[in-house]
């Protein structure tokens, strides 16, 4: 075989395994993504032991509070703790610094949000975070071009409905929170994972001591759990959704 004919079929392989690296993968049924706001305590003492025994990835969106303090650790984690589950492989996502609202801050204050949080990962040994949570579900179309520029993969809001990545823009991802009485949506929320589309829950703490109308019961937690193990989910973090996107990710306006 002559030197040229080698490098014409070396350039078609390569070309052929640049497009199937442009080409994102099918988004498989029963793909569920599970996320944690506010640095909640239970998250390090009773969240992250059960889910590394059902063998689940999740994402921890972590913050400090000024009020309640963050300093108080009888309801919020130490750094420490962050650290522990970076190191036990969950992802650790951004919520701000201080849980401001994106569309309260201006663009440059919210970078200086962003850039303080990772500022803290990188104090602890944390990777730069590559993901975010909107803060209450607030987005801003101010909010878009920093997250994008500093580098963010996805951001998760609310909006109680599963994620399509051929269609949504990966930095408006929405979600359905758990609460202590709504186990009938969160079930019919889970069915929906289906035909392309993924379903990402958003959890406080379990309990949540600091924000108890957002509480999540452990009992109920863990039957969770024990339904998607059982039913065959694929359970993973945000950071993992990147796989899916397409190669130029959807843009669309904040609202």
């Amino acid at each position: 075989m002559s030197i040229p004919t080698r490098l014409l079929l070396l350039l078609s392989l390569l070309a052929r395994v640049g497009e199937a690296r442009a080409r994102p993968r099918p988004v498989p049924d029963r793909l569920v993504v599970l996320t944690f706001d506010d640095a909640a305590l239970t998250h390090a003492t009773y969240v992250a032991p059960l889910l590394r025994k059902y063998g689940f990835g999740a994402t921890f969106f972590v913050c400090e509070f000024r009020e309640p303090p963050f300093a108080d650790k009888s309801k919020y984690m130490s750094w420490a703790q962050i650290r522990q589950l970076h190191r036990w492989d969950f992802e650790v996502g951004s919520h701000t610094l201080t849980h401001r609202h994106v569309n309260k801050m201006t663009e440059s204050e919210l970078t200086a949000e962003l850039d303080s949080l990772e500022s803290r990962c990188r104090a602890h040994h944390i990777p730069r975070p590559v993901t975010f949570a909107y803060p209450g579900y607030d987005t801003s179309p101010r909010a878009l071009p920093v997250l994008r520029a500093k580098g963010y993969q996805l951001a998760r809001t609310g909006g109680d409905r599963p994620y399509d990545p051929a269609t949504e823009d990966p930095l408006l991802v929405p979600s359905f929170t758990t609460l202590a009485a709504n186990r009938p949506q969160i079930l019919e929320a889970l069915a929906q994972a289906k035909n392309g589309r993924i379903v990402v829950l958003t959890i406080h703490g379990v309990p949540d001591l600091a924000h108890e109308w957002v509480t999540t019961p452990p009992a109920l937690f863990e039957e969770y759990l024990k339904y998607l193990h059982d039913n065959h989910y694929r359970v993973v973090a945000l950071r993992d959704v990147a796989r899916y996107l397409p190669a130029q990710p959807i843009t669309v306006a904040a609202p």
